[in-house]
């Protein structure tokens, strides 16, 4: 086993860069452009720079190097390849096999958000737990299985796509993944947002409200609740039922310990969790009523500590 190891999280913006002693101690953290011009094709080998420049910065041996785990936007399967991932521009990529070719180190891939759960199991708001289900609400809503301390990717690379599971009949518009009635579509931060003018259009009581339909947003929603404002709170209340009842499938499924919650939205605090609770436990089977729910602490570094922990033997 090496001394160190690198975690990558590949965004829509930036590539977030860790190098990491194999003990989970985060040595230094940078980031660089994500150049997606040309269907992305400048993204592996500028992570193959960054690597072997810092390398040579802080001059290490390549035999102290465990390898370069890293975490990508999209689905990954078992041999680091992508199928696509949208928001990088990329179709098919052999992911693990470029970098191993343009870095002399070894590599393993995984999806972006199950990435973030294994770093939030590991060294997170969940470490210790070998169960975990990482839900991320941000843009969209984002899933992550750990069980049994490995993450479950399924035959496609889409296991823990939580954000697709579908949690309402009557929705009319179409979610990004193209079905209707997605949970992605009613408990992201977008998705409260579409949620709470959706209950506008459907007749709620906004009587007293300081929400703006027009410019609110999931923050807005959140400062309301917690200002006791009656329709933010039925807005809470019918985020939580879908949240709750998705958990309550997922955990009948796998059993976990923990439910970790992350993501933008994830910043209101502990308020959401008590919406998420109550629905989670009318739903739930009765034997997995015990699940822990706690909010993320790793944050934006989530993705970087799992994609570091991908190359760690132990």
């Amino acid at each position: 086993m090496g001394k160190y190891c690198f975690g990558i999280d590949v965004g829509g913006t930036s590539v977030k860069c860790g190098l990491f002693q194999t003990d989970g101690v985060l040595v230094e953290k940078w980031e660089i452009p994500t150049r997606k011009e040309n269907s992305g094709e400048a993204i592996l080998p500028d992570i193959a720079k960054t690597i072997l420049d810092k390398i040579a910065e802080r001059k290490l041996d390549k035999e102290e190097i465990d390898g370069v785990g890293i975490g990508v936007p999209g689905p990954v399967n078992e041999r680091g390849e992508v199928p696509c991932a949208v928001n990088l521009f990329w179709g098919f990529k052999e992911v693990t096999k470029e970098l191993t070719e343009l870095t002399g180190l070894p590599s393993k891939a995984g999806n972006d958000a199950n990435v973030a759960a294994l770093g939030e199991a590991w060294k997170g708001a969940a470490a210790g737990a070998k169960n975990v289900i990482l839900v991320t609400l941000g843009t969209g809503v984002g899933g992550g299985i750990i069980i049994d301390g490995k993450i479950i990717t399924g035959a496609n690379g889409a296991g823990g796509e939580i954000g697709h599971i579908h949690v309402e009949d009557a929705v009319d518009w179409n979610c990004g993944c193209g079905n209707q009635g997605c949970l992605e579509q009613l408990a992201s931060a977008n998705g409260m947002v579409t949620l709470a003018k959706w209950m506008i259009r459907q007749g709620a009581d906004t009587k007293g409200t300081t929400l703006q339909p027009e410019t609110m947003t999931a923050k807005d929603i959140w400062d309301a609740v917690k200002a006791d404002d009656a329709f933010a709170k039925d807005v809470a209340e019918r985020f939580g039922k879908y949240l709750g009842l998705a958990l309550a499938n997922v955990a009948s499924t796998v059993d976990p310990e923990v439910f970790v919650i992350g993501g933008g939205v994830s910043k209101a605090g502990p308020v959401i969790l008590d919406y998420i609770k109550k629905y989670y436990l009318k739903y739930t089977f009765r034997g997995c009523r015990g699940a822990k729910f706690v909010l993320a602490t790793l944050g934006n570094d989530a993705g970087m500590y799992g994609a570091a922990k991908l190359v760690i033997e132990e």
